[in-house]
């Protein structure tokens, strides 16, 4: 190509007198051709690659590399469809803190790079917390959503011992008993993340700079004066524990103002912070609207447990037009469910920030 168009310019410079006129009349054609076609189609060829990436790229469901493959990952494992769904949300959340960390960093906010450590183990979590962190151990995840309160253990011998009475108590109607059931499952939830948690923060700091030769309890002290997130979180599950060893002992309160676990967590956090009389009124409020996008969320998961079950059934009879219609159901759903629980997590995230804000009275355990 460089030799035709140093001709061609020769031609320029020095017209039919320095060349035949149809040598001249064929250099002026090919300048005429576009440049991909004079270079053997480099350019069309980079340029379809080009828009194969963004098509790729546009087809993903994350903004953070790793993320995607995270997601990848766990659509090739037996996850069930609310699980899936939960961690989705997970995910989503984990890229909007990742995203505003990149405009901290970026603006020099994070010169301790505390908040990219919390980033880290946030997402240390998440992969043991479904299974993806490549552990034997791993805790199995369920592949439906078991409303019962048959057959279900948990992982605190201190937990089954105190189920065990509350069931046999008598205290309790049906109702109360699955009530009290969700308080025992969330509560068992907080437990594991804070295990987990307490297992990536022991990984990744250098214990040994600190105590020679440390006992378990000695570690634990270290740690726990480094990452006051461990002791908002133990702090958290002691209340939690004696909350329900007196719920068993004692039954109900008719005065009770809310249902939910995790919203019950947050007004026994607000009832401790310093907040005026007023503030806990609009924060009363604010939870009662909390707890309601709760319910809608757990209806949508229920509903997308059973949406799957039916696939999965009409999928073996082989009707076709049967099958598509219940895919496109399964996949409104599931897509309402991950928006929705994004939203609840968003949420629970903002008002726990919040009432850190607000002075929680850290008192010695």
């Amino acid at each position: 190509l460089s030799s035709v168009y140093r001709m061609f310019m020769c031609s320029v410079s020095a017209p039919c007198t320095a060349m035949p006129l149809r040598v001249y009349l064929a250099l002026v054609l090919l300048s005429c051709l576009p440049l991909a076609a004079l270079g053997g189609g480099g350019t069309t060829k980079y340029s379809r690659e080009m828009n194969e990436g963004e098509k790729q790229r546009g087809a993903t469901e994350f903004r953070v590399l790793k993320l995607n493959q995270v997601w990848e990952k766990a659509q090739r494992l037996h996850l069930s469809a609310v699980k899936l769904a939960e961690l989705h949300s997970d995910l989503k959340m984990q890229e909007k803190d990742e995203l505003n960390w990149k405009k901290l960093k970026a603006e020099g906010l994070d010169e301790d790079g505390e908040k990219e450590a919390k980033l880290r183990r946030n997402f240390s979590v998440i992969l043991a917390k479904y299974g993806l962190d490549g552990k034997k151990d791993s805790q199995v995840v369920d592949n439906y959503i078991n409303d019962g309160t048959e057959n279900d253990m948990l992982d605190d011998p201190r937990l089954n011992k105190l189920w065990s009475k509350a069931k046999t108590s008598g205290k309790f109607s049906d109702e109360e008993l699955d009530k009290l059931w969700r308080e025992f499952k969330h509560h068992n939830e907080k437990t594991k993340e804070y295990n987990i948690l307490l297992d990536t923060v022991s990984r990744t700091e250098e214990i040994h700079k600190n105590v020679i030769s440390p006992s378990e309890d000695d570690m634990k002290e270290v740690l726990y004066g480094k990452h006051t997130e461990l002791k908002e979180k133990i702090r958290s599950i002691n209340q939690g524990f004696e909350r329900l060893r007196k719920l068993s002992h004692e039954g109900y309160d008719l005065a009770s103002e809310f249902e939910e676990p995790r919203v019950i967590d947050l007004w026994n956090m607000a009832q401790m912070a310093n907040f005026t009389e007023r503030e806990l009124e609009s924060f009363r409020e604010e939870l009662k609207h909390f707890e309601a996008k709760i319910e809608k969320h757990q209806h949508y998961q229920k509903q997308l447990e059973t949406s799957y079950m039916k696939l999965k059934h009409v999928e073996g009879t082989g009707d076709k037009d049967h099958i598509q219609r219940n895919k496109e159901k399964y996949s409104v759903l599931a897509e309402k469910t991950k928006e929705l629980g994004y939203k609840v997590k968003k949420h629970l995230q903002d008002i726990t920030s919040r009432i850190s804000r607000g002075g929680l009275q850290h008192n010695e355990l």
